[in-house]
């Protein structure tokens, strides 16, 4: 895909094929392939589900020797197809554990692991999402200190770090306050993940309130503030320290979102974010232009959660659609 007669490299997440005809994951790659993606995002509970397939039983994460054995085989596809494995993900909950815990000690060895799966599928980078866990500290101090550590690990082996805003985390919840996490942490291999809908959700969206925007600040003061935010985001942040953009829009709920397990934009995200220029509201060009604008012209992943077409679709159906839809984003910058 080029931009401004630039070519930029294209992906698609794996999670993003919720439709129970769109096949197992060899099924899935093939179809990301063919529909013209140079690249995918591997996630966890994808990998895991083949490897049930391969070993005929439920496999979990810590199985090393079986999940290693599953991530050789799809890296072997990955590589006969052509297709680049972008990134492994999600990576959850790993920051701001008090510092002698048992659960900080429990994420340091599931990155371990993760490194380890890594190597097998043959990618070299990890997303981490900003931690919505209970109990973690708010100081981004610590969330720095923990995720230069990590990055130093994954330095051993080669290997990336990006982190990414989850606009429902606990602590940092906003592009800046990742960027300022990342900067404390002022690592080479630790950048960004940014995605449209973390950030045009959380900083403008609201799926509680009728609007659908965040109704405690007067919509021109709202509008006003989303647009510095772009302008600041394309002044301060280098592209180099921009690993991935992750593109995907949000559905304007028709009933406020009233969740009882989960944060309400948590549960936004898990099953109303479809392809840009597909049904969405958010203002998804504005903040891949202000990408854009830094430099950037890295991966442009395409991430999608919609549960509105889970049943409707088969991978190669809906792959393309979604290069059609990324092509049109794009466009419209």
């Amino acid at each position: 895909m080029n931009y401004k007669s630039v070519p930029i490299p294209t992906s698609f997440a794996s999670c993003s094929l919720l439709s129970p005809s769109s096949g197992d994951l060899e099924t899935k790659m093939r179809a990301i392939k063919k529909a013209g993606f140079d690249g995918m995002e591997l996630s966890m509970p994808d990998l895991l589900s083949y490897g049930a397939n391969l070993e005929q039983r439920k496999l979990v994460e810590d199985e090393t020797e079986a999940v290693l054995r599953t991530a050789t085989r799809v890296g072997e596809i990955a590589g006969d197809l052509g297709l680049k494995i972008v990134m492994l993900q999600p990576f959850s909950r790993f920051e701001g554990w008090p510092r002698d815990s048992a659960e900080r000690r429990a994420a340091f060895d599931r990155a371990e692991g993760w490194f380890k799966i890594m190597a097998a599928v043959g990618t070299d980078m990890l997303q981490v999402g900003s931690s919505d866990a209970e109990g973690i500290s708010a100081s981004f101090d610590d969330h720095a200190a923990d995720l230069a550590e990590l990055a130093d690990l994954a330095a051993v082996g080669g290997f990336r770090v990006a982190y990414e805003n989850w606009c429902w985390g606990t602590h940092a919840s906003t592009w800046r306050d990742v960027w300022q996490i990342v900067n404390k942490a002022d690592r080479r291999n630790l950048g960004l993940c940014l995605d449209t809908f973390q950030s045009a959700g959380g900083e403008l969206g609201d799926p509680t309130t009728e609007s659908g925007y965040i109704e405690s600040v007067d919509r021109q003061a709202l509008l006003a503030r989303w647009k510095a935010s772009l302008a600041e985001l394309s002044k301060t942040v280098p592209s180099s320290k921009i690993f991935i953009l992750q593109i995907s829009d949000a559905y304007l709920m028709k009933q406020p979102i009233e969740a009882k397990d989960m944060r309400p934009r948590c549960a936004w995200s898990h099953d109303f974010r479809p392809l840009p220029c597909a049904g969405g509201y958010l203002p998804v060009g504005e903040f891949l232009e202000a990408v854009l604008d830094t430099g950037f012209r890295s991966w442009l992943s395409v991430e999608v959660f919609d549960s509105t077409e889970a049943g409707d679709h088969n991978a190669e159906e809906y792959t393309e659609r979604a290069m059609i839809s990324l092509k049109k984003v794009v466009d419209s910058c």
